[in-house]
């Protein structure tokens, strides 16, 4: 049985996090939200740059590990040993979704192996916080697995309460069930939908924003049956299509990649 640990003792103040490491796929590494460099920047990277405003000298030590298309077991084998070594004052914990959404996989034994991982880190960071998955309601072809990804996320709650982990609640995110929250691949954040989840993680730390996570969004043009039956053909022969081939071959799209900032660097 796993030791329940009072929340308080790995309670970070934001302006006394000055070391952060992301572990994760990619919804950490930033997929969705193109950069002018050409990398992502995504929730992880816009948090600490938030973290980075709040400290007294207006730096910030920060990693991110993630990588697109990572199960939960690779994850754990990889960015997890990292992190320990690393030993941050923070760290973010978003995975397993890549493996709720595989035919077959069991949700109960997924969130056994990630709160193995938990442990670990919790006795290597200040504080670790961690991510539920989203509510697929709205989504086509993940709809079918609502009930899956809320019954892991149960589990993630749990693992949570025992460590003392804040909870970053995706699900309860109501702001990013507009469509333009996601990409056009609707199944990554677009850049709105990551400075969202930045903000609203920066507030579960206790961190002062001025924006809004949850901010009405304007309202949209009108789009005729039409228009939408138009898009959603668009979306299934660009992007639908090629993500089953992808897992009929066994193939990631993050075969041939590395994280992005492997080591605490200074964001300013």
């Amino acid at each position: 049985m796993a030791e329940v640990k009072n929340p308080d003792t790995l309670s970070t103040p934001g302006a006394a996090i000055a070391s952060y490491a992301a572990i994760g796929d990619s919804f950490t590494e930033g997929v969705g939200d193109p950069g002018a460099d050409g990398t992502y920047v995504g929730w992880a990277d816009r948090l600490a740059v938030m973290l980075a405003d709040h400290r007294p000298d207006g730096e910030l030590r920060y990693a991110n590990l993630a990588v697109r298309g990572r199960l939960l077991d690779r994850i754990v084998a990889e960015q997890v040993p990292r992190a320990v070594e690393l030993a941050p004052d923070l760290v973010t914990f978003c995975a397993g979704g890549n493996d709720i959404l595989r035919p077959g996989t069991d949700p109960d034994d997924v969130a056994q192996r990630f709160e193995a991982a938990v442990a670990a880190l919790t006795r290597a960071s200040g504080t670790v916080l961690v991510a539920t998955g989203f509510d697929t309601r709205g989504v086509p072809v993940l709809r079918h697995l609502r009930g899956k990804i809320a019954t892991y996320n149960a589990h993630l709650r749990a693992v949570a309460d025992r460590y003392g982990c804040p909870v970053l609640d995706l699900w309860s995110l109501r702001s990013v069930q507009d469509r333009r929250a996601w990409s056009e691949d609707r199944l990554h954040l677009s850049a709105d939908g990551h400075r969202r989840v930045a903000l609203r993680a920066a507030r579960v730390l206790g961190v002062t924003v001025s924006g809004d996570p949850d901010e009405p969004w304007p309202p949209q043009e009108f789009r005729t049956s039409a228009d939408v039956r138009r898009d959603n053909i668009h979306w299934a022969r660009e992007h639908l299509v090629p993500w089953i081939g992808r897992r009929l071959r066994g193939e990631s799209s993050g075969d041939r990649v590395s994280a992005k900032r492997p080591d605490l660097l200074p964001v300013r």
